[in-house]
């Protein structure tokens, strides 16, 4: 292929994921998947390494690339079978994200697999909005295997059957899951298009030519990194069941253009639930580095061959089986993302920002139901301040880092659900000084109009995002009737009840050491 074919077709495979999540979009009952967006697609090859994926969550998108190897390779696949799971241990995140998997066959070949992830509210928890506060995976909901959940193009209803039944919102979920698997039915329709309109061996060609063109930009970009090597530990607040300031450590060791990132002296895995699986520490470090490559470099396994990663057995970044991982796939990754961008401030200050807000101050509420009330769960992410860098202020009431979700409009929250918004609004101040100032947080407050759960699971309320030679920004807060409640707790309301969340800011930035 010259540059110009292989351009078109770096848009074509890509043009399909963006139509699975028009799709799964389009279609899901959900406000989480339909309005906030809080789900991912990709396509990946026969051996499962990644060749194209939308802009979707960063978190989704890299520990898929991480981990579809060994689901793929561990199932005998047949055309039109789809494949679902959401088990850490074998290959997804937390529980609420399920994904579905199917293969593409061209002429009985194995041509390739499309996927999508997507967060469900409801995955079977016992407290609404399945984040708990856990102490173990399997109080988190149902955990699924690697499962068949379509074979030979019909839907095993038994699998679905059992699955529905340990969930409470039955129709939403049903609608859920059935935009999933008719996004994946979208991504198999054009992604067989495009590889008969060039042929079977033809498309193999042009997926090696994407990532060997791929792989020589990553090279290029991470040489720019001097050889060194480059140390940074950052904290975790808490781990829900009283252990505090809990230790993230990086070395980074950089050699023309090659990058280890090594997690040793990181803290052992914890009671808690922001243990997290190496997926979820894939995602946060192929991030950091894409962050640093051009826009045009393209989405494959190729722009991550030169990095590596390894954290140590059973400790917080690689827990054993059955460690609580809930939390870890939304706050500890926000906290490896900031702690190896520590690090590489060390080596480019030029080109890292200070940290971001640092949580993705995650908010999950709901009612199990009686015969007075309908059940009802919902859960969102709320954006804080970016941390700024050497050539801006950072931005403030955004999504930072490793999400990337859109907020739940206030109309679409109360027409669904029993809650009021009394106030959603910039964190004034938040963000820390400097010659360029860190973002602020946001300001969201909710009243309940009949009684429910809620659960935290936040950061940043003890630790502060940390500035570059500038001041960090503000903690967080959490408050209930106007009195502060801890950073990851579960809660009973009643009706009138005022739940505020008050998110971190950004870290400032400045050249020089900033005196205000």
């Amino acid at each position: 292929m010259d540059n110009i074919e292989l351009s078109l077709f770096s848009s074509r495979i890509s043009s399909v994921c963006d139509e699975m999540g028009a799709v799964l979009q389009r279609v899901a009952f959900s406000p989480n998947i339909k309005d906030r967006l809080d789900f991912s697609c990709a396509i990946f090859n026969a051996e499962g390494k990644l060749c194209a994926q939308a802009a979707h969550i960063p978190v989704h998108l890299g520990s898929m690339a991480y981990a579809m190897a060994d689901v793929v390779s561990a199932i005998d696949w047949h055309e039109g079978d789809m494949v679902m799971l959401n088990d850490p241990y074998l290959g997804g995140t937390h529980l609420p994200d399920v994904t579905i998997i199917a293969p593409l066959f061209i002429s009985q070949k194995l041509a390739g697999f499309v996927v999508n992830r997507a967060h469900h509210a409801d995955i079977g928890a016992e407290s609404p909005g399945s984040m708990p506060v856990s102490s173990s995976l399997l109080q988190e909901g149902v955990v699924i295997a690697p499962t068949k959940l379509i074979k030979a193009g019909q839907l095993d209803q038994s699998v679905m059957a059992a699955l529905l039944a340990k969930l409470k919102n039955t129709d939403e979920s049903l609608g859920d899951f059935n935009a999933q698997i008719g996004a994946n039915r979208r991504g198999l329709e054009r992604l067989q298009l495009l590889v008969q309109s060039l042929g079977f061996e033809r498309y193999v060609a042009a997926l090696q030519a994407l990532n060997d063109y791929a792989a020589s930009i990553a090279r290029e970009a991470l040489k720019t990194i001097p050889d060194g090597v480059y140390q940074f530990t950052d904290w975790m607040d808490d781990d829900g069941q009283g252990q505090q300031n809990i230790a993230i450590k990086v070395t980074l060791r950089v050699q023309s253009g090659q990058l280890l990132a090594d997690f040793s002296g990181t803290a052992q895995q914890v009671h808690g639930n922001i243990n997290c699986p190496l997926s979820v520490v894939a995602a946060a470090v192929f991030y950091v580095f894409r962050c640093l490559m051009p826009a045009q470099t393209p989405a494959c396994a190729g722009s991550f061959e030169a990095i590596k990663f390894t954290a140590p057995e059973g400790c917080l970044l690689n827990a054993r089986y059955p460690a609580a991982v809930a939390a870890g796939n939304v706050e500890t990754s926000s906290r490896i993302v900031d702690v190896v961008m520590g690090a590489l401030a060390q080596a480019v200050p030029a080109l890292i920002p200070a940290a971001s807000q640092g949580s993705m101050n995650n908010l999950a509420m709901g009612f199990a139901g009686n015969e007075q009330q309908a059940s009802w769960s919902y859960y969102e992410t709320i954006g804080g301040g970016m941390g700024a860098g050497a050539k801006n202020a950072g931005l403030s009431a955004v999504q930072t880092h490793m999400t990337n979700t859109l907020n739940t409009p206030i109309e679409v929250l109360e027409k669904h659900y029993p809650l009021r918004v009394h106030r959603y609004e910039i964190r004034q101040g938040s963000g820390g000084e400097g010659e360029h100032s860190g973002g602020d947080g946001i300001i969201r407050e909710f009243e309940f109009l009949q009684p429910a759960q809620f659960t935290l699971l936040t950061e940043r309320r003890s630790t502060q995002p940390w500035g570059i030679n500038a001041r960090p920004g503000h903690a967080g807060k959490n408050r209930l009737n106007d009195k502060p409640i801890v950073a990851k707790v579960n809660c009973e309301v009643t009706v009138g009840d005022r739940l505020r969340i008050e998110t971190p800011g950004g870290g400032g930035w400045a050249a020089d050491e900033f005196k205000p």
